[in-house]
């Protein structure tokens, strides 16, 4: 006997494959995931306070680049 798999509709699966594709673009472009960032800190630091997304942003920013303004050459 098998398990039987739940099965999806075409709206769900298309919803699902839509939202990794914009995930894997913004990544790929440099911006932060902040969807990921709420439900990992709601899971795993309920005691701490979560950033709104304009200051997630930027200290996502300030640890990529460093604070440096504009993109390195070199």
């Amino acid at each position: 006997m098998g398990t039987a798999l739940v099965p999806l509709d075409h709206y769900a699966v298309h919803r699902r494959v839509w939202r990794r594709l914009v995930q894997t673009a913004r990544l790929c472009c440099g911006v932060p995931d902040y969807d990921n960032y709420v439900r990992h800190m709601l899971e795993k630091h309920p005691d701490r306070e979560i950033m709104d997304y304009p200051t997630f942003f930027r200290e996502r920013q300030e640890a990529r680049y460093g604070g440096r303004s504009g993109f390195r050459c070199c």
